[in-house]
């Protein structure tokens, strides 16, 4: 019922206020509720395909959704430390174990592990905490933030406009294909009733 109650309520918001929405969703889907950010930003392509949503304010909102998270998890990470390990709430996002193998790796790669990692659903949210923890500089944190980010929205935002676009493309075409089926069947039925006339016309009365 909750579950229910909740995607009504989401549903409502993204009919009403879809940018909003978009950056909505990809808050709540960082703090770990299930709407996953790649699904939000296919469907941040499909409303700008489809005109739902204008394209500057789409990807502003979700690009400020994205980042505001990111950086959320990263002072989480800086504030807490290592102590966010033992912290219930956190045990699911990242455990002692999975802590000491992200250091071993943000060790040995640097910058180019929180480049790539992001692009690594399950690995997202342990990075950006790991990164706090690990003390990296926020303004170093922010800018290869900024720049995975971008390639992450480009590739899904991407997926969702050419989605969107093949969808209205279908749309369009059963339309046609409705109205051509219609045409189609009139055209059957006033042929019919004329070949029965024709047929009773030649009937030797």
């Amino acid at each position: 019922m909750v579950e229910l109650s909740t995607m009504s309520w989401v549903h409502q918001l993204l009919n009403h206020f879809p940018v909003i929405g978009l950056f909505v969703l990809l808050v709540l889907g960082g703090l770990g509720l299930p709407f996953p950010e790649d699904a939000t930003l296919i469907l941040c392509g499909i409303f700008i395909a489809t005109g739902i949503a204008r394209p500057i304010y789409a990807l502003i909102a979700s690009y400020a959704g994205l980042l505001s998270m990111d950086i959320f998890l990263y002072h989480i990470g800086r504030k807490y430390g290592t102590k966010l390990t033992g912290h219930r709430r956190f045990r699911k996002i990242i455990t002692q174990e999975k802590l000491l193998k992200l250091e071993e790796r943000f060790s040995r790669w640097g910058f180019l592990f929180l480049l790539t990692g992001r692009q690594l659903v399950g690995l997202r949210a342990q990075i950006f905490v790991v990164s706090g923890i690990l003390r990296m500089p926020f303004l170093k944190f922010l800018a290869v933030d900024m720049a995975s980010a971008l390639i992450t929205m480009s590739i899904m935002v991407s997926i969702g406009y050419v989605g969107g676009n093949s969808m209205a493309a279908l749309s369009k075409d059963i339309n046609r294909i409705g109205h051509l089926a219609v045409a189609l069947a009139v055209v059957f039925i006033f042929f019919y009733f004329f070949y029965k006339y024709v047929k009773r016309g030649r009937t030797p009365g």
